[in-house]
Order: structure tokens, then C-alpha cells, then sequence
């Protein structure tokens, strides 16, 4: 039945305590256990009390060696399993290569002196039991109290391990925390130094806009002008073709009054052959004189109407001579006036685009070098950021290689320590071992030669194991020793006595050891303030940094409010400029006269 509850529990991931005391488990059993060792992986407490486990030797052995191939059991209690000494080092060779077990209960077995020894012996490798009960085992109350030592040196190295390492993680955390400070500072400051260049960027951009603007603006102001010019080539052409008209009007004035004259002269040659006539006529038509007389009269009749026609002619003649003086009079005057206005539009203009040249000239100058001083002050401040960040960058390069460093050599001091402690307590084993074989030989003699005082030596090493000084147990011996034993009194109290000063010498030597790990402590103690200190003095670094950068950034959009009111100063001014234009080019009256045309 437990060999199929095992065999079900091999591939189980879910439970995490087996208690299975009081069955009777035998070979099969324990093979199952060794099985259930090797491949299960969640099993961390394990109770095996009252199962006789150590009886069968070769299935106590393949449970041993399942052990020594786990490597997650934590808890493990084997009460009244009647193990022997070789049960007990088949234990202890599985303990030597375990990793994961921490306490060990082998209370009320038949373990003895040998696989006390043994257990002793395994403890030297395994670092990470914590707890191992021997009560009611006959292992003697020496070896139980350097088992006791063992366990309380493997606590203490595992705290001061895991304090270390403590530390170690905390240090590590906070320059982890420290350098993702410092890289979202530098990204913040990037990132705000990005934003001013494209705001720089788009102000660039938008000043060389409202100046292709304004160079737009006076492109159609030239444009108008080149107009006006036309314009005024075209009323100059206009003059002279007026001028031109009156020309041929005087020309034809001209071909009037000569043909005026010819016309007169024709008269007159006409009257003097009438004359002529009328004188030849007058002796040969004297009886036609009334004919003549009536002739004469209707041809004076002519003759005034003639010269009243000559005069209408005369009278349109002036007229039109009057018309013409006072149009080409009219038409110089509005020359000369179109030419003065001209003339001071011209003087206007030209004045206007040299004030508007000077103005944006002096704006772009002016501009120019505001934005030239804002870049270098911006560059110089960069730099000195940048300066400011490498300096930084270089201290915390040199606290963390002050620390690693530190840190190294408290390392390698407590590596040092630590050897030193390890031979040392080596050799004192050894010594220890020696001495104690040469005890129990001689105890072995004593047994041998005083078969009937085991009964005694038994109550007095129980007495011994109650007892919680050394000294003690050691006294009451040599006092039922001496009592016994009358022979061998005199070696056993001086063997004694040198175990007593040599467990003195040991107990000094350990103090020493503790001296030197508190003042190990102190010295980690003292570097963690100082690390504290250097991570406050950090602190108030980037803290003075951040009210840096919230002073820049409080200058920059100082500037920024700067620049747009400039902006906004040149968009009224160029919008000022271009209304006063407008209104100038439509209310002027060389404007409203071309209109007109």
C-alpha cells in the first residue's frame, strides 16, 4: 500500500507535508521513500516517526542515497526508527551532498558515539542545516555540544550571508534607482532642450515666413509702382498725342487761313475784272446801268454776306484758336500737376521704402542678434549642463568603484576570516578527534576491564547531557571515574584538565572570532553610512540640479513670451504698415484719377 501511495506521489506537484508515522514501513517501504526522494519536487516536510526504518540496512541505505539526491526537502523527522551508527553515516554521507534540508529530528534511535562522529564530521560540509535533535541517542555530551556548535556557526555565517546580501540588494536597488534618476533627468533635459531647438526652429521658421512676407508685401508695392509708371507712360503718351492733335489743328489753322487768303484774293482779282468790266461796260452799256446798278447791288449783296461769312469764319477761327490756347493751357497745367504730384509720390514712396528698409532692416539686424545671444546663452548653458552631468556622471562612477572596492575588501576580509576560522577549527577537530579517540580508547579499556560500572557510566552521561557546561559533565566523570577506577584516576583528570584548557583555548579563539565578525559589522555598518551619506549628499546635488533646470526652464519661457510678444509686436506693425499702404495707394488722387480713366 505505501509503496503505490509513494509511487502516486513521485509525479505529484501539489502537496507539501507527508506524514506517515506509526506504519511500519519496511525494505519496500524505504525504497519507495529513497524513489519518492528522487523524483518528487514539492514534498517539504517529511514525518517518518515509529517505522523502524533503520532494522533493514539496505533499504534504509537507497532511502539515504533518494536523500542525498533531493534537493527541495526542508524538514525531516526520523523518532524512534531504531538507526544505528551505520544508519547514522549513511545519513551523514547523504547529508554532505544535500543542499535544501534544515532540520533533522533523530531523537530516541541507537545512533552512539560513531554516528555522532559521523554527523559531526558531516556537518563540516554541509553549510545549511540548522536543526539536528540527538537526545536519547548514548552520543556523548562533547560531541553533542560541538554538534550544537556547528548548527550555531552555520546560523550565524547563513545571517551574516544573508545580511550581506541583503545589503548587496539594497545597494544595488538604490544605484539602479539612482542611475534611472539621473538617465530620466538627462532625457528630461534632452527632451526639453529638443522642444526649445524646434520651438527656436519654428520661430525661425515663422520669422523667415512674415519676412518673405514683408519681401512679398514689397514685391506688390513695386509692382504698383511699376504700375504707376505705366500709368504715367501711358498719360505721357496721352500728352503727346493731345500735343500732337493740337499740332494738327494749328496745321490745319494754317491751310484754313491760306486758303482764307487765296479765297480773298480770288475775290478781288474777281471784283477788279468786275470793275474792269463795269468801267469798259460803262460807255457801251450806259442804257443798262439800272441792269448794271441792280448787278452791283446784288453783288454788293454777295460780297457782304461773303464777308459775313468771312467773319463767322473769322469769329469760329478765334474761338477755336481760344479753345485750343485754353485746353493746351489746361492741359499743361494738369501735366505740371500730375508731374509735382508724381513727383512727391515719388519723394513719399521712395521715403516710405527707405523707412520700410531701415525698419526691417533694423528688426532683421535687431533679431539676428537676439537670437544669436539666445543661442549662445543656450549653447553655454548646455555646455555647462553638460559639464555638470559629466562631473556627475564621473562622481557616481567613482562612488560605485569606491564601493566595489570596499565592498571587495570586505569581501575578501571576510573570505579571510572565514578560512582561517575553517582551518583552525579544522585542526582543533582534528586535535579534538585525537584526543577523543585516545578518550574512548581508554574509556573502551575501562568499560572492558569494569563490565559491571556501565551502569553507572550510563546515569552519569545522562547526568552529563542534562548538564549545560562542559566542565561539569567532565568533573562528575572524573569524580565516578576516580570512585571506580582507582588505576587510571590520575591520567583521565589530567587528560581532562588539558581538553578543559584546550575547549578554553577553543572558547577564546571563538570569541576572538565573534570580536572580529562585530567589528566586521561595524566596519559594514560604517560603510553603509557612508554610503547613506554619499546617497544624501546625491540627492541634494540632483535636487540642486532640478532647481537649476526649473530656473532655465523659467527663463526660457520668459524668452519664449519674449519672442512671441516681439512676434506679435512685427505682425502689428507689418499689419500697420500694409493697411497705411493700402489706404495710402486707394486715397491717393493720381489713384482715383486713373480709376476715373
Amino acid at each position: 500500500g505505501v509503496r503505490l501511495l509513494l509511487h502516486g506521489l513521485c509525479s505529484n506537484t501539489t502537496v507539501k507535508s507527508l506524514d506517515l508515522k506509526g506504519n511500519n514501513l519496511r525494505t519496500v517501504g524505504a525504497e519507495a521513500l529513497g524513489k519518492l526522494l528522487r523524483q518528487n519536487k514539492s514534498i517539504r516536510s517529511l514525518t517518518l516517526e515509529w517505522n523502524s526504518l533503520g532494522m533493514w540496512e539496505e533499504g534504509f541505505s537507497l532511502f539515504c542515497q533518494g536523500l542525498r539526491a533531493n534537493n527541495f526537502l526542508q524538514r525531516l523527522d526520523l523518532r524512534n526508527n531504531q538507526i544505528n551508527h551505520q544508519g547514522a553515516g549513511e545519513l551523514a554521507m547523504a547529508l554532505t551532498q544535500n543542499t535544501s534540508l534544515q532540520e533533522l529530528d533523530l531523537r530516541w534511535n541507537n545512533i552512539g558515539l560513531l554516528g555522532g562522529r559521523a554527523l559531526l564530521n558531516c556537518l563540516h560540509s554541509n553549510k545549511t542545516l540548522k536543526r539536528l535533535e540527538l537526545a536519547g541517542n548514548n552520543v556523548p555530551g562533547d560531541i553533542l555540544k560541538a554538534v550544537e556548535q556547528a548548527l550555531d556557526h552555520n546560523q550565524d555565517c547563513e545571517a551574516i550571508l544573508s545580511e550581506a546580501q541583503n545589503q548587496v540588494n539594497i545597494l544595488s536597488k538604490e544605484v539602479l534607482s539612482l542611475k534611472d534618476e539621473k538617465n530620466k533627468q538627462f532625457m528630461d533635459f534632452v527632451n526639453t532642450v529638443d522642444k526649445q531647438k524646434e520651438e527656436k526652429a519654428r520661430s525661425e521658421k515663422m520669422s523667415a515666413a512674415r519676412v518673405s512676407q514683408l519681401q512679398e508685401a514689397l514685391d506688390e508695392q513695386y509692382s504698383i509702382m511699376n504700375s504707376l509708371k505705366t500709368k504715367l507712360q501711358m498719360t505721357e503718351a496721352a500728352l503727346a498725342l493731345s500735343e500732337q492733335k493740337v499740332h494738327n489743328l494749328g496745321e490745319l489753322l494754317n491751310a484754313m487761313k491760306q486758303e482764307q487768303n487765296s479765297v480773298a484774293e480770288c475775290h478781288f482779282k474777281e471784283l477788279q475784272q468786275q470793275k474792269q468790266e463795269s468801267a469798259d461796260r460803262e460807255g457801251r452799256l450806259l442804257h443798262d446801268l439800272s441792269d448794271a446798278s441792280e448787278k452791283n447791288l446784288l453783288l454788293r449783296n454777295q460780297v457782304d454776306e461773303l464777308e459775313r461769312k468771312c467773319k463767322v469764319q473769322q469769329d469760329q477761327l478765334f474761338q477755336v484758336k481760344q479753345d485750343l490756347t485754353n485746353t493746351t493751357a489746361e492741359l499743361k497745367l494738369r501735366a505740371v500737376e500730375a508731374e509735382e504730384r508724381l513727383e512727391t509720390e515719388k519723394r513719399r514712396f521712395k521715403q516710405s521704402l527707405e523707412d520700410m528698409e531701415s525698419l526691417r532692416v533694423k528688426e532683421v539686424d535687431r533679431m539676428t542678434q537676439h537670437m544669436e545671444a539666445s543661442e549662445r546663452s543656450m549653447h553655454n548653458r548646455i555646455q555647462r549642463l553638460e559639464a555638470i552631468r559629466i562631473s556627475l556622471e564621473e562622481e557616481l562612477s567613482q562612488v560605485k568603484a569606491a564601493a566595489l572596492t570596499e565592498r571587495g575588501q570586505a569581501e575578501e576580509e571576510l573570505i579571510k576570516v572565514r578560512s582561517q576560522a575553517r582551518l583552525e577549527e579544522q585542526q582543533r577537530l582534528e586535535h579534538l578527534k585525537e584526543k577523543l579517540r585516545l578518550m574512548t580508547e581508554s574509556r573502551d579499556e575501562a568499560q572492558n576491564c569494569c563490565l559491571k560500572q556501565k551502569e553507572m557510566l550510563a546515569e552519569a552521561q545522562a547526568k552529563a547531557k542534562q548538564l549545560s557546561l562542559y566542565a561539569d559533565g567532565l568533573r562528575r566523570r572524573l569524580d565516578e571515574l576516580q570512585q571506580d577506577l582507582d588505576s587510571k584516576e590520575e591520567e583521565k583528570v589530567t587528560e581532562l584538565n588539558k581538553v578543559k584548557v584546550e575547549l578554553q583555548e577553543q572558547i577564546g579563539h571563538l570569541e576572538a572570532e565573534r570580536a572580529a565578525q562585530d567589528g566586521l559589522r561595524e566596519k559594514i555598518a560604517a560603510l553603509e553610512r557612508q554610503l547613506k551619506a554619499l546617497s544624501s549628499n546625491h540627492r541634494e546635488a540632483l535636487l540642486d540640479k532640478e532647481g537649476e533646470i526649473s530656473l532655465l526652464l523659467e527663463k526660457l519661457r520668459m524668452k519664449e513670451a519674449e519672442i512671441s510678444r516681439v512676434r506679435e509686436e512685427e505682425a502689428q506693425r507689418a499689419s500697420f504698415l500694409q493697411n497705411a499702404i493700402m489706404a495710402y495707394v486707394q486715397g491717393s488722387p493720381l489713384g482715383t484719377h486713373s480709376s476715373r480713366k
